[in-house]
């Protein structure tokens, strides 16, 4: 099965009808750089898809996305899209 691209428009409209999920990877660098789930929204509502990467094993596509925190700190979030068609954030970090 094909999925077509993500769209920045996309990407936003599932984090605005909450769905999606955060890898327990992500909830621990969000913990470990001090950020919320209001952080991670705020990267993924402000920020921009700047990298496609295809992994070599699974052949999923993974989306980084650069954004911005409630703070205005630059972030970058590694996100794709689950089989169920939920967006999966897969780690957050902030871009130093």
């Amino acid at each position: 099965m094909i999925m077509a691209r993500l769209t920045i428009a996309r990407l936003r409209e599932l984090v605005r009808t909450l769905a999606y999920s955060i890898s327990l990877h992500a909830d621990d660098e969000l913990d470990e750089d001090d950020l919320t789930v209001f952080d991670l929204e705020t990267i993924l509502l402000s920020g921009t898809i700047v990298e496609r990467q295809i992994d070599r094993d699974s052949r999923e596509t993974k989306y980084i996305v650069r954004g911005n925190t409630l703070a205005g700190q630059q972030a970058e979030c590694v996100v794709k899209i689950d089989q169920s068609g939920r967006l999966l954030v897969i780690t957050v970090y902030l871009d130093e």
